[in-house]
């Protein structure tokens, strides 16, 4: 599966963003889905992340309550809505999917080489 994802930008803190992850080549109903985001001068962290179905969610605790993660197996396509964003939050932003016969995803949402596809990143730049 092939994934891109759109939707960043420079936003002022307390703003929000909506990124979008668009995949093709194989059904992504298949796929849990995951963001991560790599700050500057940062490792890659966990952000969110979603089960093939949309029937579970995951969140970074940084981020709950802020993010939301949902997607749309019709479409074809995953999104992070983020809201109240802050400076902390400025990073390059990925999504991914891991596919789902894989098992064991409630244990593996959160690391990164878990996952079979990356998306290019996209930066997000909150000001303050």
């Amino acid at each position: 599966v092939q994934l891109q994802a759109s939707g960043g930008g420079l936003v002022q803190a307390g703003g929000s963003l909506r990124l979008s992850c668009m995949a093709s080549g194989r059904p992504f109903r298949k796929y849990h889905m995951g963001w991560f985001r790599q700050p500057p001068g940062k490792e890659r962290e966990f952000v969110a992340a979603i089960t093939s179905r949309g029937a579970s969610t995951y969140y970074a605790e940084s981020v709950k309550g802020r993010f939301t993660i949902t997607r749309d197996n019709a479409k074809n396509a995953g999104y992070l809505q983020m809201n109240s964003l802050n400076a902390e939050d400025t990073a390059v932003y990925f999504c991914a999917a891991d596919l789902e016969l894989t098992g064991g995803y409630n244990v593996r949402y959160s690391i990164p080489r878990e996952y079979d596809y990356w998306g290019q990143g996209i930066q997000v730049t909150v000001s303050s």
